[in-house]
């Protein structure tokens, strides 16, 4: 089953362009080691009206059965 992650392709960016070391590389996730390399571009900020929208469709208690 392939993930469709390029692991070498990551080792030897993570090894040799980075210098890191081969535990640094797996305390890394996939996302940690595009915004390392520069690949990643930071997305949105999430603003007040952001906030309340997610807060009002994933509430932090359950919802009563009915």
């Amino acid at each position: 089953m392939s993930t469709g992650l390029d692991w070498p392709g990551m080792l030897r960016a993570g090894l040799h362009r980075l210098g890191l070391t081969p535990e640094a590389f797996w305390r890394l996730s996939p996302v940690e080691l595009r915004m390392m390399l520069g690949e990643g571009a930071p997305g949105a900020r999430l603003t007040r009206a952001g906030l309340e929208e997610l807060a009002a469709r994933f509430p932090d208690r359950e919802k009563e059965a009915t």
